[in-house]
């Protein structure tokens, strides 16, 4: 952090203002929660609830939430590149549950457990550790969120050196004015749904598939 007031509001107003919306939101939205729970079980077998060790605050593992939005096994299926719009293991609820973004709403027991916070760098897979260059440890410093700049500012649509140099420019601008900026942001994103898919793998396959129909003609 570059700035006394950002060092004081991250270590001490943030923690207590997560707890103290986290707990009062997860009563409110609970009959939400409860909905979805029922629908996810419905429509598939399988949990209600994903899984996964992610990358946390000074490099700690932690296990993230999720609603599951895939069919069971759906890491198992296939090694082949799935456009991420049309991806053939989301479900009929998950489809709905991403595009609202509902499906992020369990990190809400992560944040009340103290391993995330409402705004920050999303947290990411373990792999992703080898990706960080000297100068990106200011990212690993702060406690992931469940939306954060980078979110608001392009989301999947950026590239992974695009998400650390804008959330190296949030460790060293973070203040609770800029935060609440994120929260209206986060929510004009969720009602227009901005930057949830990419659109790269599309075109991955869209190229593959087009180098192979050359081939198949020029045989």
């Amino acid at each position: 952090m570059n700035n006394s007031k950002g060092e004081i509001y991250r270590r001490f107003v943030k923690r207590a203002m997560d707890f103290f919306f986290s707990v009062i939101l997860i009563v409110v939205i609970s009959p939400i929660l409860f909905l979805v729970a029922i629908a996810i079980k419905l429509d598939s077998k399988g949990p209600i609830f994903f899984r996964q060790e992610r990358i946390g605050q000074n490099a700690k593992v932690f296990k993230v939430y999720k609603f599951r939005t895939m069919i069971s096994g759906a890491d198992k299926i296939g090694s082949g590149i799935f456009t991420d719009s049309t991806d053939p293991r989301i479900t009929r609820v998950g489809k709905f549950l991403r595009k609202a973004s509902i499906d992020e709403l369990p990190q809400i027991l992560n944040v009340i457990k103290g391993e995330m916070s409402f705004i920050g760098p999303r947290p990411v897979p373990i792999g992703h550790l080898q990706k960080y260059n000297v100068g990106d440890e200011k990212r690993i410093m702060l406690k992931p969120g469940i939306t954060g700049w980078a979110q608001v500012n392009g989301r999947n649509k950026l590239t992974w050196p695009e998400k650390i140099e804008k959330d190296i420019w949030y460790a060293n601008n973070l203040s609770l004015i800029l935060d609440i900026r994120i929260v209206l942001k986060t929510i004009k994103s969720i009602l227009f749904r901005e930057g949830i898919y990419s659109g790269r793998y599309a075109n991955i396959v869209k190229k593959n598939n087009s180098i192979d129909k050359g081939e198949v003609k020029s045989k």
